[in-house]
């Protein structure tokens, strides 16, 4: 009976030792001041001019954005929420194809046809299929008459899609060149994300930058004994730039070299077909202030405005480090961005030209008296 009884009574034993235990380890890190970089919110004392600025300058596009309701969205609403801004046009990257698609632009055509814009996506794992590549061309080019403006290509090509033998299909597949190919001969642009952020290659470790982000998202580390390296990908994507130079292509997030913007600017000059966006890479230009805009006034004519994620209020931080030469203020993720954002203070001349005037150039269709000329 008394072997039942400490049998019994151990587990509950182990449990409160463990309770007592997390408890001390409590108490001496508070005594040592311990706290984890995830509850660290600094109240900075500097006292310098702020701008916050709630609504653009000018008219903008928001050429990378994702509305993942559309076919039933409440449009009226956002349409608010956009005029607030001042965002003129708002391009749906997430238009999919099918019944979704055409649910989505009866959504738009019937309330505000000239305030969105939809582009395509498509399933690049059927390249191996009797009806490849004739179905999905066709599939194209139906809906380009529907209204559809582009093509949003998503990082899963290069990374995870895989054709009927199993094999990663590259960026670069040649089995993809009549898609890259139609889409010049459509008319449309390409915006594609391939690849991640090169720290998410590098160890997991007190030196990655990245490291908070990789803490609260494991999965998107990108080991090398399941993924192509980083390079391997930019690569694959830069030559199919190369290859198809009669089709134009919106590098996302600045090609994942807005931390190496020397990088980026190099590419542009050798591939004219090709511009880039800014989509939740604001805080790689407002870490660098001086060599951030001498880069977006010298490649003006090849950088548009994009967010990704929609969030109102994370507009701000785009117009104050766009517009206002504000010092020392916070980005709006901080798993992006642990640092501190400058703003860059950029002419109208070139503000104009990346809030909507390339994108008028690059994708079809827009309406043209929603900006000024």
């Amino acid at each position: 009976m008394r072997f039942l009884r400490n049998w019994i009574l151990l587990p509950f034993a182990g449990l409160l030792f463990l309770v007592l235990a997390y408890w001390l380890i409590g108490r001496i890190q508070y005594r040592l001041n311990v706290m984890d970089i995830e509850e660290y919110e600094p109240i900075s004392t500097l006292k310098v001019p702020q701008h916050l600025l709630t609504h653009s300058k000018f008219p903008f596009i928001d050429v990378h954005n994702h509305q993942w309701a559309m076919p039933v969205q409440n449009l009226e609403k956002l349409v608010t929420e956009m005029d607030s801004l001042n965002m003129g046009v708002m391009v749906d990257l997430s238009g999919f194809r099918g019944k979704y698609l055409a649910w989505s632009l009866d959504n738009v055509n019937n309330h505000f046809p000239n305030r969105f814009v939809l582009f395509l996506n498509i399933d690049f794992e059927k390249l191996d299929d009797a009806g490849w590549p004739g179905e999905t061309l066709k599939l194209m080019e139906e809906a380009v008459k529907q209204g559809v403006k582009g093509l949003k290509v998503y990082k899963s090509l290069g990374l995870t899609d895989k054709d009927n033998d199993g094999k990663r299909i590259a960026v670069d597949d040649p089995r993809l060149d009549p898609i890259w190919a139609k889409c010049g001969e459509l008319g449309i642009p390409v915006l594609i994300h391939s690849g991640e952020p090169n720290s998410f290659w590098n160890p997991k470790d007190k030196y990655n930058e990245r490291w908070l982000e990789l803490k609260q998202e494991p999965s998107r580390y990108r080991s090398l004994d399941k993924f192509p390296s980083f390079e391997t990908i930019m690569e694959e994507q830069h030559h199919v730039f190369r290859k198809h130079p009669e089709t134009k292509f919106i590098d996302a997030h600045l090609g994942w070299y807005g931390n190496d913007l020397q990088r980026l600017g190099k590419l542009l000059d050798e591939m004219p077909n090709v511009y880039t966006e800014l989509g939740a890479v604001l805080a790689e230009l407002g870490r660098q202030p001086k060599t951030a805009r001498a880069f977006m006034i010298h490649y003006q004519d090849r950088v548009m405005m994009g967010k990704d994620t929609y969030k109102k209020e994370e507009y701000y931080t785009y117009f104050q480090v766009l517009e206002t030469n504000d010092e020392y203020f916070d980005y709006y993720r901080k798993r992006h961005a642990h640092w501190k954002m400058y703003g860059l203070a950029l002419p109208d001349t070139v503000l104009q030209k990346v809030y909507y005037k390339n994108a008028l150039k690059v994708i079809p269709g827009i309406d043209k008296s929603l900006f000024p000329k």
